[in-house]
């Protein structure tokens, strides 16, 4: 059955900004794709609109569901265990020690399904997960009905998961081989980062996306020091290293870029590659602020993301968007850079960009899956409204999203996880408290 979902305002990214309607709507098939946008007055007039379910929402903004372009999810059963640390400290001293205590499936399965319901629950639809036991986190992703771009971990040292390099290329795409056709998982090869990647593990990766056409994700750049080290080890610097290897290109996208020069953006943008940009994550470890306005500038595509809860907290795309344009600003001295537009555009269709689904989601489009959301308008802290797009970003919260639609199924309403998604989170109390005592107890 066809949807016909209506709200006092609907805003959409579009190639040339971001398109507003007032008394809007969206029609949604019963495929779970959208066959029509615009004003509701119209809408209500097409053939298809008449035998619809009508969901009117007259105190609410709809658009599309937000896009968390570098997440590493089941890491929320980390959240809160390191706080306060640099980067390097945070990872040798906390993170790894844990990791290898207590990652397997079950943590994985476990963490990614917390995850979800977080962020299913704040308006964000998809998320580019990169993490260890890919096979454990896609379904968790599935049994939540939220979409996902598995980006299969590579690292050149060993861990519970893989021995080696090749240990950790087959573990990937066995789950994509078990996954590929499922039209809510789409996938990417993860070498961790260029300092714990030689040039060999970067170009057998290479390898494998280019022969089945998936894109490459890593971290770039997330630190003063790893620029500094990588000089000093390779005589280039890491964005430089990684151009000559010919892993830059259309089909790459970069966590953090904080400590980017003008040569460093000048290649990214040269080889058509995206960035996604985390500012809650590099502010909470000190790693800095990405040069965001000088790379939209340059032309680059930036999406928007998270990292994981051990160093955010938080799986809050509103906070990430508005915190993007607000630095932005700052970073580079000028408040008019990093507009409202831009900011909305990088938490979808940036993100949809960064993670090859730009022809899928991040925009409200004809054709594009049906993944919106609903915020209300209703809240003292929602009024008076002047701008959709302006209100959307600086002023909404995750705490103002009713409804969230994925593939034009309902998964929250009014505010609550729908169906198998709410039975599942019940079901992980228990299991979350015992993981706690385990963290609890390496912690002291």
């Amino acid at each position: 059955m066809s949807t016909l979902i209506s709200a006092r305002w609907l805003i959409t990214p579009t190639d040339n900004g971001v398109q507003t309607f007032e008394d809007g709507a969206c029609l949604i098939g019963a495929d779970g794709r959208i066959r029509a946008v615009g004003k509701k007055v119209a809408l209500l007039q097409l053939p298809e609109a008449a035998l619809a379910e009508h969901v009117d929402l007259p105190n609410h903004l709809l658009a599309p569901g937000l896009i968390n372009a570098h997440c590493h999810s089941a890491m929320t059963l980390l959240r809160g265990a390191a706080d306060d640390l640099p980067l390097q400290r945070w990872l040798n001293e906390r993170i790894w020690p844990m990791e290898g205590a207590l990652v397997d499936e079950h943590f994985v399965q476990v963490g990614t399904q917390l995850a979800a319901a977080e962020m299913l629950l704040g308006g964000t639809t998809t998320c580019a997960d990169m993490y260890f036991y890919s096979r454990a986190a896609a379904q968790a992703f599935l049994s939540f009905g939220m979409r996902a771009v598995m980006a299969l971990p590579v690292i050149d040292f060993p861990t519970r998961y893989a021995t080696d390099v090749d240990a950790y290329i087959s573990l990937g795409l066995s789950v994509r081989d078990q996954f590929i056709d499922e039209p809510m998982l789409s996938f990417a090869l993860a070498p961790h980062a260029p300092y714990t990647c030689s040039d060999a593990t970067f170009q057998r990766v290479l390898a494998f996306a280019n022969e089945l056409g998936i894109p490459v994700h890593t971290h770039l750049q997330e630190t003063a020091q790893e620029v500094v080290d990588a000089i000093a080890l390779t005589g280039e610097r890491p964005a430089a290293r990684l151009a000559r290897l010919g892993v830059l290109g259309p089909d790459f996208f970069a966590a953090h870029c904080v400590h980017l020069d003008t040569s460093d953006i000048a290649l990214l943008a040269q080889y058509g590659s995206s960035v996604v940009h985390c500012p809650s994550s590099n502010l909470k470890l000190a790693s800095g602020l990405a040069p965001i306005a000088q790379l939209l500038a340059a032309g680059v595509n930036v999406g928007l993301g998270t990292d994981g809860a051990a160093s955010n907290n938080r799986l809050d795309m509103f906070e990430e968007m508005r915190l993007a344009a607000l630095l932005g600003k700052v970073q580079a001295n000028d408040a008019s850079v990093v507009t409202a537009a831009q900011a909305f555009t990088l938490a979808t269709l940036g993100g949809a960009r960064a993670t090859g689904l730009a022809t899928v989601a991040g925009s409200l489009e004809v054709g594009k899956a049906a993944d919106l959301i609903a915020v209300s308008l209703e809240a003292p802290g929602m009024q008076p409204l002047f701008d959709p797009v302006s209100h959307f970003v600086y002023t909404a919260s995750r705490a103002n999203v009713t409804h969230v639609w994925v593939a034009g199924s309902p998964r929250v309403s009014n505010g609550k996880l729908l169906m198998r998604a709410a039975r599942a989170m019940a079901e992980l109390a228990p299991q979350i408290s015992a993981f706690s005592e385990r963290v609890t107890a390496l912690r002291n």
